[in-house]
């Protein structure tokens, strides 16, 4: 996975993607799968974040992530 993440990071790089632009692309790719995951459950989808409601909810606002997660059939 860490080969893979270094391609990423490369491309990302070659390609002139400015930080901030690529943790807010991370953070809602990655908030928007664990609540698909947890059919929306903001707590749940926390918890496997590792991290507050509170928080999740905050970075759901910021990061303009679809709070409407696609349920799991």
């Amino acid at each position: 996975m860490k080969d893979q993440l270094d391609a990423l990071i490369n491309q990302m790089i070659e390609q002139g993607l400015h930080y901030e632009d690529a943790i807010s692309e991370f953070q809602r790719r990655f908030i928007r799968k664990a609540l698909e995951k947890n059919d929306g459950n903001r707590s749940k989808a926390a918890q496997m974040l590792g991290i507050h409601r509170n928080t999740l909810s905050r970075k759901i606002e910021e990061n303009h992530v679809d709070h409407r997660a696609k349920r799991r059939k």
